[in-house]
């Protein structure tokens, strides 16, 4: 652990888009701030800063974040992927420049004004992760056997796992159709994507 700090601020160790960065925040600072406005990473948007709407969703460790209420010095040392570095997860690679999830996205226009997208993207990468873990949402229908994967998701299993994020241009159907046509895409079978 990288940490040294003062009563109000903090070295702290960020793992972004594979980039190791080191910066001093303020011990309020948020996540979310610190890759905007130190980092100039302004892929993530802010929108309710409330933890409510997802648009600042990143990932964590290979988890969905809600970045606005995760703070800096919490985030040390760890590992966290945005929207700018989506496309270079590992699978992503393999057939196109772009993410299996960002290509389903503008194929089934998930995007409108694309001020959510950012964050909606990232929870649906996160969201299929946790799918193939086995990870069961309220909708599963056994959850203590969980789910079978990602390719086993239905539209009722995605719009659960994807109510943390809110389109305010309404793109839901899009995004549901977007999100399970990446879960069954052979380039994202068996996590290599996630």
């Amino acid at each position: 652990m990288s940490l040294s700090h003062s009563s109000s601020s903090s070295d702290v160790v960020l793992r972004v888009n594979g980039k190791r960065h080191e910066v001093t925040v303020d011990n309020r600072s948020t996540v979310l701030d610190t890759l905007r406005e130190q980092l100039g990473l302004t892929g993530t948007k802010k929108g309710c800063d409330h933890g409510q709407c997802g648009a600042c969703t990143v990932l964590v460790d290979g988890e969905r974040a809600n970045s606005c209420l995760l703070l800096a010095v919490a985030a040390d040392d760890r590992d966290i992927v945005t929207i700018e570095g989506v496309a270079d997860l590992p699978a992503a690679q393999a057939e196109s420049d772009l993410h299996p999830v960002q290509e389903a996205f503008l194929k089934y226009d998930g995007l409108q004004c694309g001020y959510c997208t950012p964050g909606q993207i990232c929870s649906a990468v996160g969201a299929l992760g946790e799918a193939d873990r086995g990870w069961p949402s309220v909708v599963t229908q056994d959850t203590a056997a969980g789910i079978g994967g990602a390719a086993a998701l239905d539209a009722a299993e995605v719009r659960e796992r994807m109510s943390g994020n809110l389109c305010r241009c309404g793109a839901y159907g899009g995004i549901v159709e977007a999100v399970l046509e990446a879960a069954a895409s052979p380039a994202t079978a068996n996590g290599e994507a996630r």
